[in-house]
């Protein structure tokens, strides 16, 4: 099999073009610098172009690229690169395979839980609507963007739109920024610590995206471990595995300040059920906590953790 991925310097697309390669199968990267090898490709998806010809012959696309979410504090124009780096990238990749005779087979395209926003106790699977608020927003441009693949194609080109939760890995992701906090004694509650948060850990995530490339699972995808956590319970979890108390409350007027808008995520309750995964047949490594945090944290003896009702 040969798949491009776009996105692939990041902690998803880094573990999956290591996947893939292991697997045997071909992989090109697209790049932003100057190719470097013959499995790289210099695009510029600023500039909405991509020569169709690389994405000939290829099987599957898989599309990661974006500007961090959680990089920077939430300026005007950090918003609009945000979605312009999203969408761009898209825009770029979908335009190349329309204007092939035999296009890839499949697109599978990142999302995120932010397409549902702040919805309380409401259990999310992907027939729930969008949400409000600005990630939200940049889900639903993102998603139509991919989306025309399978709209303006002739043969259908299979579309999988990945809405991903917080990914949790040894390497970094959510996790890497969690830790400092924890092992400073400053792992407590963000606001109230009762918002639900649903998470992955990075070998699932990968696993899931290996999944849908093979399986006919179409639309939005949600990548979540089936147990979503309160906050507080998640962060008393990690706390008990790196043998640190997580007692000192983050309270949101704070966070407001240090983050700006970008804490309204921190402190959205978003519940998602992967419904569709489990229904295309895929099974969780680490589907919940007590599988999952001795993985992240490296401990074998955090215990099981269970969410609070």
């Amino acid at each position: 099999m040969k798949v491009v991925v776009a996105g692939s310097s990041g902690l998803i697309g880094t573990a999956l073009v290591d996947r893939l390669s292991a697997e045997g199968h071909q992989v090109v990267t697209l790049v932003r610098r100057a190719a470097q090898s013959h499995g790289e490709v210099t695009w510029n998806p600023d500039a909405v172009t991509l020569a169709p010809e690389v994405l000939a012959g290829v099987d599957a696309v898989v599309n990661l690229a974006g500007a961090g979410i959680g990089a920077h504090r939430w300026t005007d124009a950090y918003k609009r690169l945000l979605l312009s780096s999203r969408v761009n990238a898209t825009r770029t990749l979908v335009d190349a395979m329309l204007a092939l005779d035999t296009p890839p087979r499949v697109l599978v395209n990142a999302s995120a839980q932010g397409f549902y926003g702040d919805r309380g106790e409401e259990v999310l699977t992907e027939e729930a609507p969008a949400g409000r608020g600005f990630t939200a927003e940049l889900c639903l441009a993102w998603e139509a963007e991919a989306g025309r693949a399978t709209e303006e194609s002739s043969g259908g080109i299979r579309v999988v739109q990945l809405r991903s939760a917080l990914v949790m890995s040894p390497r970094g992701g959510t996790y890497g920024r969690l830790k400092p906090l924890i092992l400073a004694g400053l792992g407590g509650p963000l606001g109230t610590g009762r918002q639900w948060w649903s998470w992955v850990t990075l070998e699932d995530e990968v696993a899931a995206i290996r999944h849908v490339i093979d399986s006919d699972v179409s639309g939005p995808v949600n990548v979540g471990a089936p147990e979503p956590a309160r906050q507080r319970e998640f962060m008393a979890a990690l706390g008990r595995a790196l043998h640190r108390p997580t007692l000192l409350p983050a309270p949101t007027f704070a966070l407001r300040i240090v983050l700006g808008e970008l804490a309204a995520e921190v402190l959205a309750s978003i519940r998602m059920a992967p419904d569709a995964l489990q229904r295309s047949g895929f099974r969780f490594r680490h589907p919940d906590l007590g599988s999952a945090v001795p993985w992240i944290t490296g401990s074998s003896d955090a215990s099981r953790t269970g969410s609070d009702p």
